[in-house]
């Protein structure tokens, strides 16, 4: 008698939860690359800029240097290893040969966005409590909301894990992959005010800025932390959720239409 076959439902939540789960534990079998070595980087940042700058740097907005750039290096920690997550996931999965491992099982192109979009949210949440934690030893954070704090890590994280995963379907082979981290994450992130407030730069830069979805993500979470920024948080938040909300369809569509995918 051949058993049964289950109805899993329209949801298949088993699936999405066990491919979730792998992800997570893939980037946690290997912390010491995934968790502690962004907090030594944005502390050496913080450090290197506190030491060559000294008491030449006066306060920016009404509050200390050290502070007004210890949100922006952490959101920077945050959004880098967001993309990384998704993107080397897929990538590895191509190059290795084992991508069949996510085309066959029974998940839609829904599921799979969706658990490996959360695994990037979920590795993007772990490095920005770890790098305020670790900052917080250096440097007095005032708190200011920690309600927008979460949502724009949150909406930060899964922007870059879409990104990541358009850029793991697209790439074909690391190359790829470090150029788009080269010349268009890292150009992306140092350019949105990271180091600098962007009332100081010229009105045709501002208006730059101002396109550069990865300012806002500094830029809101900045606000939310120090209470210091140049955009309001809701500004900041609708605009986030309006690029997540394209880049979503945009994967959910080229996943369905197994782009690069399949041979």
């Amino acid at each position: 008698m051949q058993p049964k076959p289950q109805d899993i439902g329209r949801v298949n939540w088993i699936g999405l939860w066990t491919l979730y789960s792998k992800e997570v534990h893939r980037f946690v079998k290997v912390a010491g690359q995934t968790i502690f070595a962004p907090i030594i980087t944005t502390l050496l940042f913080l450090a290197i800029f506190n030491l060559a700058l000294g008491d030449m740097r006066g306060p920016v907005g009404g509050v200390p240097f050290e502070v007004f750039l210890a949100p922006g290096l952490a959101m920077m920690a945050v959004t880098q290893n967001a993309f990384a997550n998704s993107s080397s996931a897929l990538l590895i999965a191509k190059i290795q040969g084992n991508i069949v491992d996510l085309l066959m099982p029974p998940l839609s192109p829904a599921e799979m966005v969706s658990a490996m979009a959360a695994a990037a949210v979920t590795r993007g949440f772990a490095v920005a409590v770890s790098v305020i934690v670790a900052m917080s030893f250096f440097v007095e954070l005032p708190i200011h909301s920690i309600g927008w704090s979460v949502l724009f890590v949150l909406l930060a994280s899964l922007m870059m894990g879409l990104i990541g995963l358009l850029t793991g379907l697209w790439a074909d082979k690391f190359d790829h992959l470090a150029f788009i981290t080269n010349f268009v994450i890292t150009p992306l992130a140092f350019l949105s005010g990271t180091f600098y407030s962007i009332e100081r730069l010229p009105e045709f830069a501002q208006a730059i800025a101002h396109v550069n979805p990865f300012f806002y993500a500094i830029d809101g979470f900045r606000h939310a932390l120090v209470g210091q920024g140049d955009a309001p948080l809701g500004l900041g938040a609708a605009v986030l959720f309006a690029i997540d909300a394209v880049l979503a369809v945009w994967a959910y569509a080229l996943v369905r239409r197994g782009y690069n995918l399949k041979a």
